[in-house]
């Protein structure tokens, strides 16, 4: 059965579909009686679906389930080869390109490919030059992939297909852009939000179901997870964490507007407080940089020096981090999460980030309330969102 008509197949089909296929995208390898507890319909019309699922190639026997006593019951989940999905993950200093299966098994990656994100129709005719040469290398046929989905910073509209901060100047909703120019259906969803979406399914998250994901990378944002379902509010501009007004200081935000979060707690800031700390006279690795060869530092220069253990990055970094804490604060006790995540380029300082992190919202939020909360850094860590983005496309598939 070709590609397509698999796709035209399953929308015509009731939402109970969608929903086994939902379900067995965050549990693989479950029997009926199983999925239909879970999914609130009986046996006999969840075996039928199954059924039906089955051969048309969506779901698949993953064998028997081991059990002292009674018949071994057969397990089910997604077919591994029954479709394809490609994620983009565009950064401002590279691009990242991955694949997945239909079970959400990463197939083929590709990361650090030399780009320079910038709001121009050249960077975007790059791009997606960069795209269609990565789907050319594949060892699959183009008509496999199902769906793609591109990962975009600032404020995205996922269901309009609009972005409203980088590529806005289209006359057209840049996922249809995409779509056409590359050949395959393609949403675009935030970065922040993409990133939240596959540490969620793939990550740390394990059996959280309420979720706060910080990106802590040149700004800042977050992504929500609430009740097992990523929150994007009415335009899916949820999350715009670093522009909340949180001081009253003369730095302007890349929003235009001053005193947002971020310029005081962001990869951005932490890189100033460097250099202007350096330029006092304060030691680091970095001063000679700075000082002798009059070279510009970058925000991988800072977390380099981190690693290198520079106290006086580590320094700078823990006080941004104290920062982060307090604010953060407030999200523990407005969403009592189960899990706080850090991830983004800071998040790669590991325990230099999360102890101020974890000490400030023990102090500033409500005892009874940071109790429930655990927090950690990203396992995907640079990773996070490209495959964020694969999990996103795949989703497509089973969405309403």
């Amino acid at each position: 059965m070709k590609t397509i008509l698999k796709l035209e197949y399953l929308h015509r089909k009731p939402d109970n579909y969608k929903t086994i296929l939902k379900y067995l995208m965050l549990h693989d390898g479950c029997t009926i009686p199983e999925i239909s507890k879970h999914i609130g319909i009986s046996v006999p019309t969840t075996t039928k679906i199954i059924t039906d699922l089955m051969s048309k190639g969506f779901v698949a026997s993953k064998g028997k389930r081991d059990q002292t006593h009674g018949r071994l019951p057969t397990v089910y989940g997604l077919s591994t080869d029954s479709g394809y999905f490609l994620g983009i993950d565009p950064s401002y200093n590279s691009l990242a390109m991955a694949l997945c299966d239909f079970s959400g098994n990463i197939v083929f990656e590709k990361n650090k490919i030399p780009f320079q994100l910038e709001n121009t129709q050249q960077c975007l005719d790059t791009l997606l030059n960069l795209v269609n040469e990565y789907i050319g290398s594949l060892d699959i046929q183009k008509e496999s992939i199902l769906h793609a989905s591109m990962n975009v910073s600032g404020r995205v509209n996922p269901f309009t297909g609009v972005s409203h901060s980088i590529f806005d100047f289209l006359d057209q909703p840049l996922a249809k852009y995409i779509s056409d120019l590359i050949g395959i259906p393609t949403c675009i969803e935030n970065d922040t939000r993409a990133m939240t979406f596959g540490e969620y399914l793939v990550g740390c998250c394990k059996s959280a179901k309420n979720v706060l994901f910080v990106n802590a990378s040149w700004g800042i944002a977050i992504g929500i997870i609430v009740g097992g379902k990523i929150y994007y509010g009415k335009s899916g501009f949820s999350g715009e964490f670093g522009h909340v007004k949180a001081y009253d200081n003369e730095v302007l935000c890349r929003c235009g507007k001053k005193g947002c979060l971020e310029t005081e707690v962001s990869g951005m800031a932490l890189l100033r407080e460097t250099v202007k700390n350096v330029l006092k006279g304060k030691r680091s690795i970095l001063s000679d940089k700075v000082l002798k060869e009059n070279k510009e530092l970058t925000l991988s220069d800072v977390l380099y020096a981190i690693q290198k253990e520079d106290t006086l990055c580590i320094e700078t970094l823990q006080k941004i981090a104290d920062q982060l804490g307090r604010n953060l604060a407030g999200m523990i006790n407005i969403f009592n999460p189960d899990m706080l995540i850090i991830g983004g380029d800071l998040s790669q300082t590991g325990d230099y980030i999360t102890q101020p992190v974890q000490m400030a919202i023990k102090k500033y939020s409500l005892n009874i309330v940071n109790e429930d909360s655990e927090v950690v850094t990203s396992t995907l860590r640079e990773r996070a969102g490209v495959v964020g983005a694969c999990m996103v496309a795949r989703y497509q598939v089973v969405r309403d």
